[in-house]
């Protein structure tokens, strides 16, 4: 393991374990499942390249999503940054920009998540957001 990988990994732990201290549970589960629905909606256009979506929602059960907003954090942010990471270390490319918003859902059952991805390839966190909404009418 390169010293760069290891003080990656050092790095995560200890995000992971603020995560654990200030919300009493750990992201591993939801960061996996951001890197899974990535992989298994990569496409392989021709050697050498892998392309996957790039817009990611994450339902989170409204206690958990009010948290969350209470405390002011940025978890969309971390989120993001954290399947950015995994795309380069398995060399995939964006279709579009990369996102990742999260968001109340009164469907999801508290200490529950889901992910979902889409290709969009004009996104920005802001539009993601719109995207979801009904227009106008």
């Amino acid at each position: 393991m390169s010293a760069l990988s290891a003080l990656e990994e050092a790095l995560e732990n200890r995000w992971e374990a603020l995560w654990a201290r200030m919300f009493g549970r750990e992201p591993v589960e939801l960061v996996d499942a951001l890197r899974r629905e990535c992989d298994s909606n990569a496409v392989v256009c021709r050697a050498g390249r892998v392309l996957v979506p790039n817009a990611y929602e994450v339902e989170l059960p409204a206690p958990v999503h009010e948290e969350l907003t209470r405390r002011g954090s940025r978890v969309g942010q971390a989120l993001t940054d954290r399947l950015a990471r995994h795309a380069a270390r398995h060399g995939y490319e964006w279709a579009g920009p990369l996102a990742v918003h999260v968001r109340r859902s009164a469907e999801v059952p508290n200490g529950r998540y889901r992910v979902a991805s889409s290709v969009m390839p004009h996104v920005s966190a802001d539009g993601f957001q719109r995207a979801g909404q009904p227009g106008p009418g």
